[in-house]
């Protein structure tokens, strides 16, 4: 790794340029559009956020506090946890644990560095890591290795049986640091008496673990709070998927950023509750306008997006989308599995429900939850197999009529390039255009943003799809 990379910890860095960027519009719009120049690495989206109005700088906001949390947790006394972005976060808010999922720090480094994370990729081969791992966990794991960021106490895994490039990035991270080790594990199965005893059984070892870590018992008032916070966030988010189905959609494209970013981070805090609100809102007066969430307030192209998003290249993602008055119908990272969602209606046993009721309705409904996350649900086993990823994509494709369906992912998604193209011909059987593209969600080297965005382009033209 370079010297000058190793002038400054990666996460004090990225917080202190965040810190700013979530100030710039505290003052006039002339002020705020002199500066933007200044910024031109990651002007797009930051713009993008500022465009939204509350909203988008709530989310700036939002971005900051749990940057500085994480920061500046020891110095508050609080344990750190090293974890992945689809655990639920509300369990180690209620053991007042500061979580830091490595996958938003990846997308953090991604989007606003000029230079990215290609060093800190780099580096976790430097030091004996797979170059064929995903790159969602080794953009920032590779900072954390070299020393350039707070040192987490321990490490939680929830997702071994989804996606092994995933646990082996956590694996070799607990052995590198030499730290305590977590590993949840899932069965194929979802529903059946016996993967829901796993489940509960599974996450009773995670509670025991924490409690030995942090050197206190789960308390049951705290919890009760997070886990009240969570369902009025849950009712927030199926208010959101609800409009998202209308024509046109009212709901801006970059709002699917913020809807899973919020819940990867702050999720069961007053925080991530407001934003909500805030999303909602704005909606709603969308669709009192009869208008969409672009910019223009046009719809002519509706997309959605089954696996995950792009961050490279100042996350133009968005923005692209917006200059082309695409609706971003969600991506999987936009499915928790609320009882109350629409896609839930008729497969109700694959849902969650949040019960407050006792100390065991509370773990039970947390084990359920967190076996429901993106991912954790959709991979755990055969694409095509009941609750999995092609259920689960032509269920919300039926929902939100999409006019075409994209698939981007990372080099390292082996569980998804595996089946990736047998997806596509189920989904071009039962009537969606769809469109695999061959980049790297984090890392630009491999396929940059302009040649993806082109082959979108190129493939709305030649299927004939409106723009």
């Amino acid at each position: 790794m370079r010297k000058e990379t190793m002038e400054y910890h990666y996460d004090w860095n990225l917080w202190t340029i965040l810190n700013s960027a979530a100030k710039t519009h505290d003052g006039s719009r002339k002020e705020y559009e002199t500066l933007l120049p200044y910024v031109h690495h990651y002007r797009d989206v930051l713009d993008t956020f500022v465009k939204q109005g509350e909203p988008g700088l709530l989310f700036l906001k939002l971005l900051a506090q749990y940057m500085e949390n994480c920061v500046t947790a020891k110095e508050r006394g609080q344990k750190v946890s090293m974890n992945t972005f689809c655990l639920a976060m509300p369990l180690l808010y209620a053991f007042d644990v500061q979580p830091i999922a490595l996958e938003v720090w990846s997308v953090l480094g991604t989007i606003v560095l000029k230079r990215g994370t290609a060093e800190f990729l780099d580096y976790c081969c430097e030091v004996g890591f797979t170059e064929t791992s995903c790159s969602a966990q080794r953009g920032a794991l590779g900072a954390y290795l070299s020393g350039l960021g707070v040192k987490p106490d321990f490490i939680i895994c929830d997702s071994p049986g989804v996606c092994d490039t995933n646990a082996n990035s956590f694996a070799f991270a607990a052995a590198y640091l030499d730290l305590p080790f977590y590993q949840l594990n899932y069965p194929q199965t979802l529903t059946d008496d016996r993967a829901e005893k796993y489940h509960r059984d599974d996450f009773r070892g995670l509670i025991s673990f924490l409690e030995k870590q942090t050197g206190r018992k789960l308390d049951m008032y705290r919890l009760h709070e997070v886990i009240k916070e969570t369902r009025k966030q849950d009712e927030l988010a199926c208010e959101i998927f609800e409009m998202l189905r209308l024509f046109p959609s009212p709901i801006p494209a970059v709002y699917d950023l913020m809807l899973y970013g919020g819940k990867f981070m702050l999720s069961g805090l007053p925080q991530y509750t407001e934003l909500l609100e805030a999303m909602v809102k704005k909606a709603k007066e969308n669709v009192q306008k009869g208008i969409a969430g672009t910019t223009s307030g046009k719809e002519t192209v509706r997309g959605m997006f089954c696996y995950i998003d792009h961050y490279t290249g100042d996350a133009r993602m968005w923005s692209f989308l917006d200059s082309k008055d695409i609706s971003h119908l969600g991506s999987l990272l936009f499915g928790f599995w609320q009882r109350e969602m629409p896609y839930a209606r008729g497969r109700e046993a694959e849902g969650y429900v949040l019960d407050d009721s006792s100390l065991d309705a509370m773990i039970d409904s947390m084990a359920a939850q967190n076996s429901r996350m993106p991912m954790v649900k959709q991979i755990r086993g055969p694409y095509d197999a009941p609750h999995m990823w092609r259920d689960d994509v032509l269920g919300c494709a039926a929902l939100m009529k999409p006019d075409f369906i994209a698939y981007m992912g990372t080099i390292g998604c082996r569980n998804t390039w595996g089946m990736v193209k047998l997806l596509v011909k189920d989904l071009e059987r039962a009537g969606y255009p769809t469109i695999v593209l061959y980049g790297d969600g984090f890392d630009d080297r491999v396929q940059s943003w302009e040649s993806i965005s082109d082959k979108i382009s190129e493939f709305l033209h030649v299927r004939g799809i409106k723009q």
